[in-house]
């Protein structure tokens, strides 16, 4: 055997070796982390951003959650069903994981009915079966007034009547099963289910769960000093409830 075919042989082996030891340190890791991402986010948490004030005091402009998607149960993806099970799709996909249903007083994430593509985010005031009558802002379920949460509010005092719009008196209402009905907690300034309906619990995609990250946009100034403030630091890793 040559020299040059020797050392060739050598020169193979050795960037065989690198080759293996790249793919062992570092794809492979990268790999794996990629597939455990995309399984957590798909059947455990996911996290999702507050884009209006609708919520407010609760949840504020600006604050980011994880919401448990596995607590009311998730369907399995469309990618993870065989090529001959695809016409199961939709509502009939199987949901797995699940703990307990949704319950009101919980705060959840939900696909907008009048636009599945959007994700909203309110709390669940009753549920399947239970009547939810609203009277001068004040809001019964099953005749039992309700106790507002901890951080809701009312910025306008106007009482409207119930022919002018749902807002502060809503008829009794029984909400069909398999569904929720859901109000933001600014109870004045909020898109919610007194003016298109319950929602699904297909629809549900979590509860919230804790905030991650909060920033004020609002807040002004470009110094590094300033842009620190925005950071709302005591409600990093608040409990939503």
């Amino acid at each position: 055997m040559s020299l040059s075919r020797a050392t060739g042989k050598k020169e193979e082996r050795h960037g065989f070796t690198v080759n293996a030891t790249f793919r062992k340190e570092w794809i492979e890791p990268i790999l794996i982390a990629f597939i455990l991402m995309v399984l957590i986010k798909t059947f455990v948490v996911q996290p999702f951003k507050i884009p209006s004030g609708s919520m407010e005091d609760t949840l504020l402009v600006g604050d980011q959650l994880v919401a448990a998607k596995f607590l009311y149960g998730t369907k399995i993806p469309l990618w993870l069903i065989p090529r001959f099970n695809r016409g199961i799709t939709g509502k009939s996909r199987t949901r797995i994981l699940k703990i307990r249903d949704p319950r009101p007083g919980d705060v959840i994430v939900f696909r907008y009915p009048a636009d599945p593509s959007k994700d909203f985010i309110k709390r669940c005031i009753a549920t399947g079966g239970q009547t939810i009558e609203i009277r001068n802002k004040q809001i019964f379920v099953d005749g039992v007034q309700q106790k507002r949460p901890e951080h809701a509010k009312y910025i306008d005092h106007t009482m409207y009547p119930a022919r002018t719009g749902p807002r502060d008196n809503y008829p009794p209402f029984v909400v069909p099963p398999g569904h929720v009905f859901v109000m933001g907690d600014n109870r004045d300034n909020s898109n919610d289910s007194r003016y298109w309906g319950p929602v699904s619990v297909e629809n549900i995609k979590g509860k919230a769960l804790f905030l991650y990250w909060s920033w004020n946009s609002e807040t002004r100034g470009i110094r590094v000093y300033d842009l620190i403030h925005r950071i709302r630091w005591n409600r990093i890793f608040a409990r939503v409830r």
